[in-house]
């Protein structure tokens, strides 16, 4: 029997035309067993738009942030292999079908898809203080982390059931940052990580800053690497945590 899937999409003021073309076609080509759109801050009359398309539809009056809506989306999911997907469509559905593969096939853990791999094709470019910042992010992060990867932040990425069972109550990442923390404890924890070039088209109207997120998340990474190092048993780093605030994992602010 083939493992069951389920998809997240994380949004926040989303294109709703174009969000419903990119669930309807993720059906369609897929077939999950569960897509989930957790939505943020929605407009009047936005969830009713969406009671049409063949997802569950969850929201909260307020902005929780990309890593909080996709582990909330993660957590009502129950199927074998959970993914998620940025719901501006800026991966096709046949890279997301890509990115599932090496999960659904039993070869890793987690599945990283990847706009900056040397096999990936891009067809539409970020501007060029994106990307200069975005792959100083990704050269930094591979020198930080365990992972060595090309890029940590690409909005689409799978991990079998299991897999999230053991990364699920040490993230604590709420925004854009989750993606990088979720690779970092994935690795500490010696789960394997793949990573999968993708076909990838910027998309206009982005809500991240790209000044105020860089530092964000540079401060993540940071967090994210001191946290790691913890789950290996760093002496430093055990005994930092000591004298700092301990926060609480996402999966137990909503209980």
């Amino acid at each position: 029997m083939s493992p069951t899937v389920g998809v997240v999409l994380p949004a926040y003021r989303p294109d709703m035309d174009q969000l419903g073309t990119y669930i309807a076609a993720i059906d369609d080509a897929l077939n999950p067993r569960t897509i989930v759109v957790e939505l943020d801050a929605p407009r009047d009359g936005v969830p009713a738009q969406l009671r049409s398309l063949p997802a569950a539809v969850h929201t909260v009056p307020y902005r929780r942030g990309k890593g909080a809506a996709i582990t909330a989306g993660f957590e009502r999911l129950e199927t074998d292999v959970l993914a998620f997907v940025d719901a501006d469509g800026s991966t096709p559905v046949r890279s997301l079908e890509r990115i599932l593969d090496p999960v659904t096939d039993g070869r890793t853990d987690l599945a990283v898809g990847s706009r900056r791999h040397p096999d990936a094709t891009v067809a539409t470019h970020q501007t060029f203080a994106r990307r200069f910042l975005g792959d100083g992010f990704a050269w930094l992060a591979g020198r930080l982390l365990d992972a060595r990867l090309y890029d940590y932040q690409c909005g689409a990425k799978a991990i079998d059931a299991a897999a999230w069972e053991r990364v699920r109550d040490h993230l604590y990442e709420p925004g854009f940052a989750w993606d990088v923390e979720l690779i970092a404890i994935t690795a500490a924890l010696d789960l394997s990580i793949e990573e999968v070039p993708i076909e990838w088209e910027d998309k206009p109207g982005s809500t991240v800053s790209p000044i105020r997120t860089s530092i964000d998340l540079l401060e993540a990474l940071l967090t994210a690497r001191h946290r790691s190092k913890q789950l290996r048993d760093d002496r430093f780093h055990t005994a930092l945590a000591d004298h700092l605030d301990e926060p609480t994992a996402l999966v137990e602010k909503d209980r």
